[in-house]
This record gives structure tokens, sequence and C-alpha cells, in this order.
């Protein structure tokens, strides 16, 4: 293959216009239903699930296409010990050592979170997920990475979404710092965690902040030009 070869798009599908508003609405009510959940079951989790659900991620858009992204699987009960023991640690550190700064702690007030973080080891499955500031289209390739930040925000995305269209409840946590999720997950030096996503069943009467549940109205968030 060529550096400039292309092919026909494969696989675009279109829409007639009222089916393209209908399908735009239930897209709208489904994903409003997912939240942050902070209580898991430890039910199991078909692994196979969680690995598609991660495939869906790897097709995000990414800068040169160098995908700058690894996704590291979590579900043996001692490491997942072991991430929650150095997250919590990390949280002591924030919330009751002054890492945090007043103002932070009050607009994180409202949710009701603190240092302690059981869902790390009830939840049947963690993702860490890593950026690559080196790498490239193959594995092996030690190459300068574009937009990593934004590449990998976009697949965290597509993860959250996949999880969600799954049946799955997510919680994004970032302790800081996260470099302890190198060494448990034995990532080389160039890559930072970016995101330690939280992947389960929620608890039977799991509750989430009313606070969380506030969004921005439309008008607000919209610039029509």
């Amino acid at each position: 293959m060529q550096p400039h070869d292309n092919i026909p798009l494969p696989d675009y599908r279109e829409y007639a216009p009222d089916e393209m508003r209908v399908r735009a609405a239930d897209f709208l009510a489904d994903i409003r239903r997912r939240h942050s959940v902070r209580e898991f079951s430890d039910r199991a989790v078909p692994r196979e699930v969680i690995e598609d659900c991660i495939r869906a991620a790897g097709t995000a858009p990414s800068g040169a296409n160098h995908q700058p992204w690894h996704f590291a699987l979590i579900g043996n009960p001692d490491i997942k010990a072991k991430v929650r023991l150095r997250a919590e640690q990390e949280e002591r550190g924030f919330y009751d050592g002054g890492k945090a700064g007043d103002e932070w702690l009050d607009a994180l007030a409202p949710l009701g979170t603190d240092a302690s973080k059981p869902y790390l080891e009830q939840a049947p499955w963690l993702i860490a997920i890593f950026a690559q500031r080196r790498g490239g289209i193959e594995t092996g390739m030690t190459r300068k990475n574009y937009y990593v930040a934004e590449s990998v925000g976009i697949a965290t995305g597509f993860l959250i979404t996949a999880l969600h269209n799954a049946g799955l409840a997510t919680l994004t946590h970032t302790p800081k710092p996260m470099n302890f999720l190198n060494e448990i997950c034995a990532r080389p030096e160039h890559e930072r965690a970016y995101i330690l996503l939280v992947a389960g069943y929620p608890a039977a009467g799991a509750t989430i902040p009313v606070h969380s549940t506030i969004k921005k109205p439309f008008e607000d968030i919209v610039t029509i030009l």
C-alpha cells in the first residue's frame, strides 16, 4: 500500500430524514440513561463483552491515525486490590492532605465523594487507559504521536458509550498522580495513565447524586451560526 492510496468508502449508511430524526432522538433518550455509578455489584460480566467494547474504542479517530492508546483490562481480584490500595493512598492525600484545596473540595461536595473507593474491588472489571506519547500505526514503532490527549479522550468516550450500550454501568476515576498504574500494569514510561474506568452492573439499590443529574440547557452549550 502506498502512503496516499485510497479505497471507496466501504460501509457508510445513509438514512432518510425521518429515520434520521427518529434515530437521533432514540439515541438521545438512551444516552440520557447513562450515569456515573459508585456502587457496583460483584456480578460477573463476560470478558468478551468488555473486549468488544474495547474493540469499538479502538475504531476512534486519532492524530495521524497513530491510535495512541493502550487498554489494560483488569479482572484479577489481587490486582484490583493493589489498584484500590494505591488509589486510596493518593486520594487520602487529595481529600485529607491538602492537595485539592478548598475550592476543588467545595466543587466536589455535592457529589459526596471521599478517599474510600471500594468499587475498585467490587466491580468485575477495571480498565486502565494509557496515553502513548510515542508509537505509530504499527506495534513497535517509536515515532512521535500527535493530539494524544484529544485522541485518547475520543476513544474513551467511544468505550463509555459502548459499555452503556451493552447494558453496563461505568465510572471514570482519576486519582492524582496515577503513575502507580504503570507499575501495576507493567506499562512503559512513554505511556501516561489517562483514566481508570470502572465497569460492571450497578449494585442493588445503587443511587446517584442529585447534583449529577443537573445538565446545562441546550441553549447554554451551543451557538448556531
